[in-house]
């Protein structure tokens, strides 16, 4: 027998259930069993172990294979053909030019300074709410 649970209610510890492997637990919006989720990846995994078995066995790393194909031409450098930031946001960083003149000093690369800056604006987004 599926064993029920009140739907949208967060059951207190002492009336949580206990159930067995083979045993569904209905929520109310739909059902729990492990078993079922156990048998769901143990297919997906041989599903996902057939599929990589029927690759390619001649493939070899750090041979031509790996190269790519680009219509028979030599890949060329990438210093030749790497689009760099500044030239992929110019407009983005020019329009807001003001803005990143004030934030940029303010970026120090440090983890403490960015938790820092984190927990002040939780403070104050806490404050704003509770007390205004």
């Amino acid at each position: 027998m599926p064993l029920q649970t009140r739907a949208g209610i967060l059951l207190p510890f002492s009336e949580v259930p206990e159930m067995t492997l083979i045993e569904s637990l209905s929520t109310g919006t739909g059902f729990w069993n492990p078993l079922a989720w156990l048998i769901a990846v143990v297919v997906a995994a041989v599903i996902v172990y057939l599929i990589r078995h029927r690759g390619e066995p001649g493939y070899k790393k750090g041979t031509i294979q790996t190269v790519p194909f680009i219509s028979g031409n030599p890949e060329p450098d990438k210093e030749m053909v790497h689009v760099r930031a500044s030239n992929l946001y110019w407009g983005y960083l020019d329009a807001l030019k003001g803005y990143y003149d004030l934030i940029v000093p303010a970026h120090t690369g440090v983890l403490n300074d960015y938790m820092l800056w984190y927990l002040g604006i939780m403070a104050a987004l806490f404050v704003v709410v509770m007390f205004i």
